[in-house]
């Protein structure tokens, strides 16, 4: 699919600068959601590793794009550190990310990578300077617990996307679909209009909701459970992927959503790539599809639901805005989320 197609390139808001504060874009009975400012030439993004470990020459490819993007570029310490699987012990994992949210020069953070390892720093944060002066949080995967930590009481938008570790070498080389996904980075941080489209699957359900945009990795909005990492669900249209699971273990997983209500007050469902999921063993095999368990889950709700969309652990993985509302149409025929305009 063009991208042309595929993300509507709209004129940026105001040369691409909002004043940061209450977005006008995403409001809910709960809260306002603060809205970091777009980016424009000039601005500095910052590379750090929370999760998992990172060498400096694996991100060279994406700090190379960040500057032909017209972005000034900083490197975390983080970045070529190594605590066993982790990017640096906790205490550095958690000072470089501080670091960087604290620094009113920096502008947006991307992180290198997932993996493990976010959850073990989150509580180390503090979090107040990047609600008086946002600034946009990017990565998907291991990052979806910082996306929903800072959707909390006092919620900031984000960005749920491809990471360092993405980035191709050779640009020139790559898959279209990469080239895509990765440009849909830029769109977002910069301000352009988001629209996405999916192929209509056998399963869906259709109709029209409209909501604050949340979601991620399904394990780990799972294990933020009952931390002050929980994902709020109330009005919203929740997007989940996975990778590498075993069938009963996803099914699990989503029952955990229904039984704490996660799934009762939603105004859509946005299903991701679930790839590679491991065999059953022999014998043990769970006989449920993906499309059986989730349909199954939200048999007693009316909103919509979509398969196949592309988000997650694959080549397609667009960038989503967290936090802005949206608009999701489910058709026989058409599948959209479009991030509603002001």
């Amino acid at each position: 699919m063009k991208r042309s197609a595929f993300i509507s390139g709209a004129a940026m808001l105001a040369g691409g600068v909002l004043a940061p504060g209450i977005s006008a874009l995403a409001t809910t009975p709960e809260a306002a959601v603060i809205q970091p400012r777009y980016l424009k030439a000039g601005d500095t993004i910052a590379i750090t590793s929370p999760a998992g470990y990172i060498s400096l020459d694996e991100i060279r490819p994406a700090v190379a794009l960040l500057r032909q993007w017209g972005f000034n570029v900083r490197v975390g310490d983080t970045v070529g550190k190594r605590d066993c699987s982790f990017g640096g012990t906790d205490a550095e994992r958690a000072m470089d990310l501080q670091i960087l949210l604290d620094d009113p020069h920096v502008h947006a953070i991307l992180c290198a990578r997932g993996g493990y390892g976010i959850t073990r720093i989150l509580d180390r944060i503090n979090f107040d300077r990047l609600r008086l002066k946002p600034k946009w949080i990017i990565g998907f995967s291991d990052i979806t617990a910082l996306h929903l930590h800072i959707s909390g009481d006092e919620p900031v938008a984000s960005i749920h996307s491809k990471m360092c570790n993405s980035f191709p070498e050779q640009w020139e080389k790559t898959d279209p679909i990469v080239q895509e996904t990765i440009l849909s980075i830029r769109d977002a941080i910069t301000g352009r209009h988001m629209t996405y489209s999916a192929m209509p699957h056998s399963r869906n359900r259709v109709g029209v909701g409209e909501g604050i945009l949340v979601g991620g990795n399904l394990a780990v909005i799972q294990n933020c459970m009952g931390t002050a990492s929980e994902i709020r669900t109330q009005n919203r249209i929740l997007f989940l992927e996975e990778v590498g699971e075993y069938p009963y273990s996803l099914d699990r997983m989503l029952t955990n959503l229904m039984r704490s209500g996660k799934l009762d007050q939603l105004r859509g469902l946005v299903v991701g790539g679930f790839n590679r999921i491991k065999a059953d063993d022999p014998g043990e095999e769970f006989g449920r599809s993906l499309e059986d368990m989730v349909m199954e889950k939200v048999a007693g709700f009316g909103y919509p639901v979509c398969f196949n969309f592309p988000v997650g652990h694959q080549k397609n993985n667009y960038a989503l805005k967290c936090g802005f509302v949206h608009r999701l149409v489910v058709a026989e025929d058409v599948v959209r989320l479009e991030e509603k305009p002001a």
